[in-house]
């Protein structure tokens, strides 16, 4: 095949690749109950399924993402999927829930090796401007269809097929990707620094795991309990020794100059705050859907379907927008589109399907759409060229940091406000409180991404390595 026709087909094997690892973040969400009574778990125990994976993918993004700059994006992108494979089929093959919550880590942590890699093998293979732009916008409509049909797919499969076969649907997409990987991807690595910064490494994986453990933990322990406070106080700890490692470091694993690039960080926000949004929303959808309207797994699945595929729109909207308008102008549009949704979700109970949550549902796709094509071009954009693993691992960290927080608030929300209140008013909060996270995100994004003043994202820029 000609080389345009096998750029764009290695596109379609890593957006499979993307498909994968994010929807196996949320899949597991209906499936809980039916891995809590066929496993035995008890005390809340199963939320750990569902956990272990944001612990070991989050922890491990930014170590991922630089290892795919130094050790070979291809070769660390295949590593991670033959990981993957493995520990899918661990998870189907599971015997008590200890080892299902050890090869869900064992997932998550190739999953950190998988999606930064091949978010970086997507920079290396398109050039800045509108081709990258509209290779973005597909990876990130995938991403946000991924993200939202784990609502859609995870119910008639465990209904039909039993929550086993979640897990063993990641093995022929897996298989495919190790097939074909080889001949469709190029290899290439980050900028001429060699080696490896153990200490950078060992502090900035405690930090993130650290934060991880505490966030996940904070629906079952609270915000102020010993074990939050504990968890955030060591995050704390290892990220001082983290910035004071990197800045003596001469071959650092993420080079503090990163953070100085506007564009970088307000794509980050973006991203983060769609996250939170949009994994808040479902969380606090899916629990209102069955336990107060009654629906079946399967019933929800169908009924959330517009969710994914407002979603694919919105992703393609924003790369249209993004040829004619900054992307200071489409990002903080996309997530105050998500906010106008959570706040009509906000209205339940009053109205039915029609009038409430389709309306709701389908903002709220339509905004993460284009939050998620503007927050990564922008965060893509803002790196060097040589630290494309490091900014994918970054970009995709902040998405996996904001589902974790996303699902504290929500949970906190639920439980907070349903005491004594009827049982609608918790979900009622919880869906305004992600409403106001994607509007305060807005604005931030919208202070961060003000320069380059008037330069579009489509148009080249010349990238320096300092």
């Amino acid at each position: 095949m000609d080389a345009d026709t096998r750029r764009w087909a290695a596109l379609g094997l890593l957006c499979a690749a993307n498909f994968m690892v994010v929807l196996d973040s949320q899949i597991v969400l209906l499936a809980l109950p039916s891995v809590e009574r066929d496993l035995g778990f008890t005390g809340g125990g199963a939320q750990w399924v569902m956990s272990a994976y944001l612990l070991g993918f989050g922890g491990l993004l930014l170590l991922g993402g630089r290892t795919a700059d130094l050790a070979g994006r291809r070769r660390t992108f295949l590593a991670g999927t033959g990981l993957f494979l493995v520990a899918s089929l661990l998870c189907g093959s599971a015997w008590n829930g200890g080892a299902l919550i050890g090869a869900r880590v064992a997932q998550g942590v190739s999953a950190a090796l998988m999606a930064p890699s091949a978010l970086s093998i997507l920079t290396a293979t398109f050039a800045e401007g509108p081709a990258r732009n509209r290779a973005i916008a597909v990876w990130a409509s995938v991403g946000g269809f991924g993200a939202t049909a784990a609502l859609l797919v995870g119910g008639p499969l465990t209904g039909g097929l039993g929550w086993r076969s979640i897990f063993f649907l990641n093995v022929p997409a897996a298989v495919l990707l190790l097939a074909l990987g080889p001949s469709l991807l190029d290899e290439s690595r980050g900028g001429a620094r060699r080696g490896y910064d153990p200490v950078g490494a060992l502090t900035v994986t405690l930090a993130a795991s650290a934060t991880v453990y505490g966030v996940v933990r904070i629906p079952e322990t609270g915000w102020t309990s010993a074990w939050t406070a504990g968890s955030l106080a060591v995050a704390v700890v290892a990220g001082v020794a983290f910035v004071l490692a990197e800045s003596r470091s001469r071959a650092p694993l993420v080079p503090l100059r990163t953070f100085r690039s506007r564009r970088l960080t307000g794509g980050n926000v973006v991203t983060l705050a769609a996250a939170m949004a949009v994994f808040g929303t479902s969380l606090a959808l899916s629990r209102y859907a069955q336990d107060v309207l009654g629906y079946s797994p399967l019933a929800f699945g169908f009924a959330t379907a517009v969710l994914p595929l407002a979603a694919v729109a919105g992703s393609a909207a924003a790369q249209a927008a993004l040829r004619r308008a900054t992307v200071r102008a489409v990002a903080p549009a996309g997530l105050a589109v998500m906010a106008a949704g959570c706040l009509v979700l906000a209205r339940v109970p009053a109205g039915g399907y029609a009038s409430v949550l389709l309306p709701g549902l389908a903002l709220l796709g339509l905004g993460l759409g284009a939050s998620g094509v503007a927050g990564s071009v922008a965060a893509l954009a803002g790196g060097a060229e040589g630290d494309a693993g490091l900014a994918s691992g970054i970009n995709t960290a902040a998405f996996q940091f904001g589902g974790a927080f996303g699902v504290a608030v929500a949970s906190t929300a639920v439980l907070s406000w349903a005491d004594g209140t009827g049982p609608d008013a918790g979900f009622r909060a919880a869906f305004a409180a992600s409403g106001g996270i994607a509007l305060a995100g807005a604005a931030v994004a919208a202070a961060l991404l003000r320069t380059p003043a008037r330069r579009r994202v489509s148009e080249p820029v010349k990238v320096t390595t300092r």
